[in-house]
């Protein structure tokens, strides 16, 4: 079965965005190519056993099961060696990709406290957006008592926008809750 978002997608937003910037082809919209869900701690400098935690979480989240990442180099001040792991990603793709984002968009993120919609000029020159949460307690598939540690987590859009406005509309359109005014 098509997730909700997709259908959506091919429904509404690409024509809304052709209209909008005169796309001669459907195949030029742009369109998400991932979503990547990052969460990295210092706690795993003392106990490498809380990445098995935040596993877990990101797990039940995404609906997939993360990678570790590693220290690409050294920070001595943080007590950080070259290879040490500090912490988790999932790469989401596909059916699973809209499934998280229309979760996101319409259950998670409106149960953050004091919402007021996402920074919109956290775009990278590229037509990608990265997001910030403070904790994943938000998601409804996590039972807040049974989170043994809140931790946040990053979570970025990949788009095939050539530029930022084009990503921006996107994801406007899509349902992304941008902050009003500055």
């Amino acid at each position: 079965m098509t997730p909700r978002l997709k259908q959506d997608y091919l429904k509404r937003v690409v024509p809304a965005l052709t209209a909008r910037f005169g796309y001669k082809n459907r195949h030029q919209v742009p369109r998400l190519l991932k979503v990547v869900v990052n969460m990295t701690t210092k706690d795993a400098v003392a106990d490498v056993k809380v990445l098995d935690l935040i596993s877990e979480d990101v797990a039940t989240v995404t609906g997939q099961r993360p990678c570790r990442t590693y220290a690409k180099r050294d920070l001595s001040t943080y007590k950080i060696r070259t290879g040490l792991p500090l912490g988790v990603k999932v790469t989401l793709r596909g059916d699973r990709m809209f499934e998280f984002i229309d979760r996101l968009f319409n259950f998670a993120s409106p149960r953050i406290r004091d919402f007021r919609g996402f920074k919109p000029d956290s775009f990278d020159g590229r037509g990608g957006y990265t997001l910030g949460l403070q904790e994943q307690a938000i998601f409804p598939e996590l039972e807040v008592a049974k989170v043994k540690k809140i931790f946040g987590m990053n979570i970025t859009f990949h788009t095939s926008a050539k530029h930022d406005d084009e990503a921006r509309a996107l994801l406007a359109e899509m349902g992304l809750p941008f902050a009003k005014g500055k």
